[in-house]
């Protein structure tokens, strides 16, 4: 499959995850090796007003709609999703990363039936769970929510946020459409 990718001389938008941040890059293979032509990590939301997890499904929609906007400003309009090694279950980040490169105006050949659903990027299911265990059990909420809790963020009003930034990227990132 690999090889195939090479071949076809369209860049390659590739969707990494480390245990902290989440990286997207549109890379070029070239005799000499691979070359990036664009790249966005997640640790850059927060030069953006991203107060959330670096890591959860509406970051990597937001880094994928970051990294669509550069790849349009820098003239590349087309890539494949090269998800590695990863296997592919639907709604997982990696095609949220994906959902966010195809939002932006990039053209990636995809099936509709893994894009993650529009509220689990907009982190709907966090508020939620968030409201229900503010109700039930502020010590536990307090507990499992510290990292937001200490960005001064009140996961709860998660989606409001994620509006707020998505807009931010692309008012930040302008293409020249």
């Amino acid at each position: 499959m690999r090889k195939a990718e090479i071949s076809s001389g369209i860049p390659r938008l590739v969707a990494r995850f480390s245990s902290k941040y989440i990286y997207a890059l549109l890379v070029e293979a070239t005799v000499s090796g691979d070359k990036i032509l664009v790249a966005a990590c997640s640790k850059e939301l927060e030069k953006l007003g991203w107060k959330a997890s670096n890591q959860n499904t509406s970051a990597a929609f937001l880094t994928g709609l970051l990294l669509g906007k550069r790849a349009l400003t820098a003239g590349v309009k087309e890539a494949i999703l090269d998800i590695g090694l990863r296997r592919p279950s639907a709604g997982a980040r990696v095609f949220a990363v994906l959902k966010g490169a195809v939002d932006a105006g990039l053209q990636v050949p995809h099936d509709e039936a893994v894009l993650p659903s529009e509220e689990r990027i907009k982190g709907e299911h966090i508020a939620l769970y968030a409201k229900k265990m503010l109700e039930e059990d502020k010590q536990r909420y307090e507990r499992v929510f510290s990292r937001y809790l200490s960005r001064s963020f009140k996961p709860e009003h998660l989606t409001e946020h994620f509006q707020n930034v998505k807009d931010n990227v692309l008012n930040t990132v302008k293409s020249d459409e």
